[in-house]
């Protein structure tokens, strides 16, 4: 079997069921053997790096390995960006590309890039294939690595002569990988000090990340809450993991969190973080971060461990088989009540709730998301872009299910949002799937309606538009004097309904705040596509907000709250 074929044949083995990417001339093998194969679905994208963003969103969204496919040169170095997204964030994605011949590496060849050089630091592993009977292990290989442990993208490069040599096809049936071995099961004695911990806290707390959405422990997590009733908290990716509903949910932390959050993190006594790292957006200046208590710090990854913020209690492991334990030792005794701690915890929520000053005349973004609340009742999928209108939706928006909420996280990509939304909808033909992008992330990968319509992907894709790149118009009016430098796009945007009737997907202008619901409606039950370009306040800001390096106990508020918190 040609070395193309049996790629094909490998990732059918390993039930990809669809493929995103751009075809090239070092890949034209593989293109072939893809023309003649009817179980996987190829999704040509009209630019590489959204076939990197959509294969993150199916597995976002799915839990499964997101595959992505493109040629050498420029073709292979588009989806770094991408790539990069996926492994800030952990994210399951193998990432195939084209090489030149074996004989011309290291020549500066045509479309000549060294792509295992260039994603050294931003993958799980990358190979460099130079063998055609190599080819099958290889990709057994790249998925067990990309979905174990902490999972990542796995980059695997071919060279053009591999594809079109002949070998016998034999898939390996098992993994032999000695110097790779994640831990799953936690140490049990410092399972057993973490449960003693929170047993004797006054003021304990649960700081979860997406490491509880990749584990599959949303249910765990939920019971765990639901037996002790320690109030939790849970970062932008753990968005999600655990029902909104639930009274110990305090909504996420951090630079943006609510005030409830970053409280209870100041004043806790106990903080049982699992699944997160502590990046600086959530812990402000880690020399002030959560002074009072005592951090027991659960992690697959033993590189997360004192990384950042020092653990008390370190335990490696799989989330969910760490909280399995801890749930069998927290049922033995019954959890004490803490009245005072729940009782401290209501007054800062009624005391500096979410909330925004409405306006009958313009649209403010905060009424978006709480619109979209109403009429989905949380079952959608929301996909953000970055920027306020992400942090707007990460606080307002209400998440009943894990992978339902998918944003870029660590490394805060602006025009991730619409293709990862494709990848979604792949996935999830018939479910509403919402793209939330601001206007300036919009314009970073709008030819991707050209894939949205011509595979009739049903993304609502709504904008929100306040005609600036409005976190960095925050910044510079807060922090640089009202010096709107190159951030003001008034006078520097296509108009969208026509860009939406030139790709044939139904536009909406929406921008009376008395017609947003009633719009909005008809936009979700449209059955195909929908572009909507809405028309919000300018200069809405996104608060609380802790400014960069701070402490969570100091946050800026907006005008009614400017005289109180400030601890």
């Amino acid at each position: 079997m040609k070395g193309a074929k049996i790629l094909i044949e490998s990732l059918v083995k390993e039930g990809v069921e669809v493929i995103f990417g751009y075809p090239g001339g070092r890949v034209l093998d593989i293109y072939d053997a893809l023309y003649q194969e009817k179980r996987i679905r190829h999704i040509l994208v009209r630019h590489e790096q959204g076939a990197g963003h959509a294969a993150d969103g199916y597995a976002r969204s799915t839990g499964k390995v997101g595959v992505c496919l493109t040629t050498s040169g420029p073709g292979a170095t588009n989806l770094v960006t991408a790539i990069a997204t996926a492994y800030m964030d952990s994210v399951p994605l193998v990432a195939i590309t084209g090489q030149v011949s074996v004989g011309q590496i290291g020549k500066d060849a045509f479309q000549e890039a060294d792509m295992t050089g260039i994603t050294i630091p931003i993958t799980k592993h990358n190979y460099l294939v130079k063998d055609v009977k190599n080819i099958a292990a290889t990709i057994k290989e790249a998925f067990w690595l990309a979905r174990s442990g902490r999972p990542g993208p796995v980059l695997v490069d071919i060279p053009s002569d591999i594809c079109t040599q002949d070998t016998e096809f034999k898939y390996p049936d098992k993994i032999d990988l000695p110097n790779y071995k994640p831990t799953l099961k936690g140490n049990p004695r410092q399972i057993k000090q973490a449960a003693e911990l929170l047993i004797n806290a006054k003021r304990p707390l649960i700081l979860s990340g997406a490491g509880i959405i990749n584990a599959g422990a949303s249910k765990e997590l939920t019971e765990l809450v639901q037996i002790t009733k320690i109030p939790i908290t849970t970062t932008l990716l753990g968005l999600g993991s655990i029902p909104p509903a639930d009274g110990c949910f305090l909504g996420m932390p951090g630079m943006h969190g609510t005030a409830a959050a970053n409280y209870s993190i100041c004043e806790a006594d106990v903080i049982f973080a699992i699944g997160m790292r502590f990046d600086d957006r959530i812990t402000g200046n880690p020399k002030y971060f959560a002074n009072q208590a005592k951090i027991i710090h659960a992690d697959i990854d033993p590189a997360e461990i004192n990384k950042c913020i020092p653990a008390d209690v370190p335990i490696i492991g799989d989330a969910r088989e760490i909280l399995k334990e801890l749930l069998v030792l927290l049922k033995k005794d019954k959890f004490p009540v803490h009245l005072e701690w729940a009782k401290q915890i209501k007054q800062w929520q009624k005391e500096f709730p979410m909330t925004y000053e409405k306006n009958n005349k313009i649209i403010k973004p905060q009424q978006v998301m709480e619109t979209l609340n109403e009429l989905t009742k949380g079952n959608a999928f929301y996909i953000t872009d970055v920027g306020t209108h992400q942090m707007f939706a990460a606080q307002y928006l209400q998440i009943k299910s894990p992978r339902h909420f998918l944003s870029s996280g660590g490394l805060g990509t602006m025009g991730f949002g619409m293709p990862a939304a494709m990848g979604t909808a792949a996935a999830h033909p018939k479910d509403n799937v919402i793209c939330l992008v601001g206007d300036g992330g919009m314009q970073m990968n709008l030819q991707e309606l050209g894939t949205i319509a011509t595979n009739k992907l049903p993304v609502k894709t709504l904008i929100i538009n306040n005609r600036w790149l409005g976190m960095v118009r925050q910044w510079q009016q807060l922090f640089y004097r009202e010096h709107y430098s190159h951030t003001d796009l008034e006078d520097a945007q296509p108009d969208f309904l026509k860009l939406a009737e030139a790709y044939g997907i139904k536009g909406v202008q929406i921008s009376d705040p008395k017609n947003l619901a009633k719009q909005l409606k008809e936009i979700l039950e449209h059955k195909g596509p929908v572009l909507a370009n809405i028309l919000v306040a300018r200069d809405e800001n996104v608060y609380p907000m802790v400014p960069s390096g701070g402490v969570l106990g100091k946050m800026l508020f907006p005008a009614q709250f400017a005289n109180r918190g400030a601890k």
